[in-house]
């Protein structure tokens, strides 16, 4: 018997918290490897990384894609349990709780699209597209659309995580991305003005360099819907009145059309980072996430061969 697929694993997964407690991760892991009756050698299956096993790995996909439907939630790191609307799916459940059934909640759509994955189809049909589509890529073409599905999942998910982190940990994970893009001089000098200030709708004062020829001013917004107009009319007031020429406001979430249109027409300089630029900045910067594996692709050395 082969490890199941993450879509076979999420209602088994629903059912073992249908109680209404909170569980951790590796207790549901536990709780699934029994009822699924799997064997030692199938749970202990190690992914070609090296890194994680196949089996948690499936469960981990099962929580984030349970998570993202509603059907599951998380208040803490690694810990989740059933919704409401998870208990209402288990009072009449399907067959089986895969990606086309998932697709009839409106969050999952709009995870599914932030991925750029929008197919509807099973198992089977995903993968006959992947290799009718990968047949006509040359190998590392197919290397660089394989990553870069990889990174917009993991951008998914970043967005995922950091929409629930603390207001007061969004400000730090702030400060974490400046630094290491070269703002706000040493860590230290930027953690000692941002989310102190306070002042006007602004959030802290940085350096635009280590020698501080000018200063930069931070509003971080950890925000559920998008954030409008009103806003950004307030954060371009603050900067007025501390006589800034330039800002930027960081936020979990997105702008509404309108902020972005007044952005990009006042004098004043402000710089919007939504949610999916955000967690792009991240990775590339290596903030909230780590490396996994190395990949170094060579090519044949025609110069080596050359015969005089």
């Amino acid at each position: 018997m082969a490890v199941p697929g993450f879509q076979d694993i999420t209602l088994p997964l629903l059912r073992e918290v249908a109680d209404g407690q909170e569980r951790s991760t590796r207790d549901v892991r536990e709780r699934l490897g029994k009822t699924l009756h799997l064997t030692a050698d199938e749970l202990n299956e190690v992914l070609p990384s090296g890194h994680q096993t196949r089996f948690a790995n499936r469960v981990a996909w099962a929580h984030v894609y349970l998570k993202q439907a509603g059907l599951l939630e998380s208040q803490r790191r690694g810990i989740y349990r059933i919704t409401s609307r998870g208990s209402d799916l288990l009072r009449s459940p399907p067959p089986r709780v895969d990606i086309p059934y998932l697709m009839r909640y409106p969050e999952f759509v709009e995870f599914r699209a932030a991925r750029g994955d929008n197919s509807q189809g099973d198992d089977a049909s995903e993968q006959l597209e992947t290799v009718v589509a990968a047949a006509e890529l040359t190998p590392d073409e197919q290397i660089r659309l394989g990553y870069q599905r990889w990174r917009d999942s993991l951008a998914a998910q970043l967005r995922a995580r950091v929409q629930e982190v603390s207001p007061t940990f969004f400000e730090h994970l702030v400060v974490e991305l400046l630094v290491a893009m070269g703002y706000g001089g040493s860590h230290d000098d930027a953690a000692r003005v941002v989310g102190r200030t306070g002042d006007g709708g602004i959030d802290g004062i940085i350096k635009e360099d280590r020698l501080g020829l000018e200063s930069i001013y931070v509003q971080a917004k950890r925000w559920d819907g998008a954030v409008g107009r009103p806003l950004i009319q307030q954060f371009a007031g603050a900067l007025q009145g501390q006589r800034a020429r330039k800002g930027v406001m960081i936020t979990t979430s997105t702008f509404s059309k309108e902020a972005i249109e007044y952005a990009r027409g006042l004098q004043t300089t402000i710089v919007l980072i939504d949610g999916a630029q955000l967690a792009q900045l991240m990775i590339e910067y290596g903030v909230g996430v780590s490396d996994v594996e190395t990949v170094r692709l060579k090519r044949l050395d025609e110069d080596y061969f050359a015969e005089e």
